[in-house]
């Protein structure tokens, strides 16, 4: 197990390199001047404009500057805004918010997106199944902004029943609950057809029927043979959806205005604050993969058969 870890570890160098790489040819490959705006409505002085493209290296080659920048990085430096704000005391401050949400959505997902499909899966072909392969089609099939502007107004103006934006830096669950429930609808859907479609195949497995056969009864056949075995994929599933959560869901967090992750790249877009988008998307991309590890890590102790050498 060890082995496999360091090794995991080794193989994430070259994806972070390489994700990283292209976030930064991509970024500071778009068109607009730094400067634009920063001596209000006259141009800067050369003087300024000068010593601004020197001390964020603006005059070097691209590969220079990237060089540069993976340099900060295994010091853990993710640079300074073009405003002379921390890149990572930014992300500190965003992170939380982020992980807040992304925990909500997970538990949403997963209690209601399990508790379908195994409703579903029991009684398949019946009105329930049919109702919920229906739902979730329809839930797969509209953008998630739709059902952001959808669940605001009929939620949060109608019904008055949660806050329709975010209006403090720390919001609370209940501020957050109505973002996490139209970030985790979409997932809620893939769950609970995820986890209806194996535990039908399982259900017709031999050694269920041969559980049955040999005295167990059909609900603990289910529970302890079919629904364990039918949940690892949806673990798997779980898992690396948490990991794009973590990193910021940027249309949800700017419907709604969460001061989280995704909200931050979203305005750094816009300003074209090259410095922040990377920096956010090394660490997204960074916890992505240790989210990944983990996960792979879990698969393995819920799946015997698979052995780590």
């Amino acid at each position: 197990m060890g082995t496999y870890v360091l090794r995991r570890l080794l193989q994430m160098i070259p994806v972070i390199l390489g994700a990283t790489f292209l976030i930064f040819a991509m970024v500071f490959a778009l068109p607009g001047d730094p400067l634009a705006g920063k001596c209000g409505e006259r141009p800067c002085s050369p003087a300024y404009a000068a010593q601004f493209r020197e001390k964020y290296n603006l005059n070097d080659p691209l590969l220079v500057q990237y060089g540069k920048y993976v340099g900060k990085l295994a010091q853990g430096d993710l640079g300074q805004t073009y405003n002379n704000i921390s890149v990572a005391d930014q992300l500190k401050l965003r992170y939380p918010v982020t992980a807040k949400l992304a925990l909500l959505a997970i538990l949403i997902e997963t209690v209601i997106g399990i508790a379908a499909g195994v409703l579903t899966g029991i009684r398949k072909g019946g009105f329930l199944d049919n109702l919920v392969l229906v739902s979730t089609l329809i839930v797969i099939s509209i953008p998630i902004f739709v059902i952001g502007g959808l669940a605001q107004y009929f939620l949060g103006v109608k019904l008055g029943l949660f806050p329709v934006t975010v209006t403090s830096s720390d919001p609370t669950v209940y501020q957050l609950l109505l973002p996490a429930i139209v970030l985790g609808s979409l997932s809620v859907a893939y769950v609970s057809r995820l986890t209806r479609t194996n535990l039908v195949e399982n259900l017709r497995s031999d050694y269920v029927r041969t559980a049955v056969a040999k005295g167990l009864t059909q609900r603990r056949a289910i529970g302890i043979h079919a629904l364990r075995n039918s949940l690892i994929p949806v673990v798997t599933f779980i898992g690396f959806d948490f990991g794009a959560l973590l990193g910021g869901a940027i249309v949800t967090e700017s419907i709604f205005n969460i001061p989280g992750v995704g909200g931050y790249i979203f305005r750094s877009i816009r300003s074209r604050d090259g410095v922040s988008v990377v920096g956010a998307v090394t660490v997204l991309v960074i916890v992505y993969l240790v989210v990944n590890l983990l996960v792979d890590l879990i698969y393995g102790l819920l799946d015997p058969r698979i052995t780590h050498d």
